[in-house]
């Protein structure tokens, strides 16, 4: 192996573990704030009694459930190829943030459910100086959370970071919520928690619903956007030899682009230069972040 390629090996291995640390230490830290911020607000819903806060609570429990569930699709997707996964692991995260989107809606819906029932009858609420300090807490640390799972989502292009980044945000929207929900209930209007319970869990769909409708493209093997497709051709048509293209298809597999396309090279060339042509194309193709696989044709004009 000579020095550059040597160089070129521990170079993509020496990223691919950064990656692989900094995905995993994103949903590790996930997982913990997640877990410390239900016990907290589950006694807090306990103390007083409020469905807004109780189903803060119960959003952050399903946020435990979905950092666990992306942990484990995290570590799969960075599993190497094998034997009965060949192109890789990349569709278990779009799996997982998906099958998650459908166990939040569910939750949201039972929410709606009981927010109703404490409007038309409403409890009694008991409400102590811990309860607004648990709150606000949780909103600054949701604050943080969201800022350090947007960055690594966008810079590691992970879906389920990206997604607990968009769950995050929705959290501090809904702890927000609870706090407009015990005020209100403090100034005498004991029907506004079961209000907010109500635009607690329409926040928590509304999460579910844009966590779906993202990773529905990943399974469904969604095509790249033009944008995507001019800088591919591009890169193409600026390898030396290639002469034009005949066609270029795409499709998600998991979270990254497979892509398929047909270069034209000099009819006369020989086997060995024009091969040669087509994997210059294929690395530079290979070389975008969005793209997982190339598969290049020739075709002799």
């Amino acid at each position: 192996m000579g020095f550059n390629n040597y160089y070129y090996f521990f170079y993509i291995n020496h990223n691919y573990l950064v990656m692989t640390n900094k995905l995993k230490r994103a949903a590790y830290l996930t997982l913990i704030v997640n877990i410390c911020l239900f016990f907290i607000k589950a006694t807090a819903g306990i103390i007083s009694n409020s469905i807004a806060v109780i189903s803060d609570a119960l959003n952050s429990l399903a946020d435990i459930i979905s950092s666990v569930a992306i942990m484990f699709s995290v570590r799969v997707s960075l599993m190497k190829p094998d034997e009965n996964h060949q192109f890789g692991h990349n569709a278990a995260q779009p799996l997982s943030v998906f099958l998650i989107a459908l166990f939040t809606a569910m939750l949201s819906i039972n929410l709606i459910e009981e927010s109703v029932k404490r409007i038309i009858t409403p409890h009694r609420i008991n409400i102590v100086p811990a309860v607004y300090i648990i709150l606000i807490i949780t909103v600054i640390t949701k604050l943080i959370l969201t800022r350090y799972q947007t960055k690594v989502g966008k810079a590691y292009k992970s879906p389920a970071i990206k997604a607990t980044a968009i769950d995050s945000r929705n959290d501090v929207l809904i702890s927000s919520l609870a706090l407009i929900g015990i005020f209100g209930v403090q100034l005498g209007f004991r029907y506004i928690d079961g209000i907010a319970g109500i635009l607690i869990a329409l926040f928590i769909f509304r999460s579910a619903y844009l966590m779906a409708k993202e990773n529905i493209d990943y399974l469904m093997g969604k095509s790249a956007g033009k944008n995507l497709i001019l800088e591919i051709a591009n890169a193409a048509l600026k390898v030396e030899g290639v002469l034009g293209l005949n066609e270029l298809k795409s499709h998600y597999v998991g979270n990254k682009f497979h892509i398929e396309i047909h270069i034209n090279v000099d009819k006369n060339l020989s086997t060995e230069i024009s091969h040669g042509i087509g994997e210059k194309v294929q690395s530079a193709i290979s070389s975008l972040s969005e793209i997982d696989q190339v598969f290049v044709h020739i075709d002799p004009v």
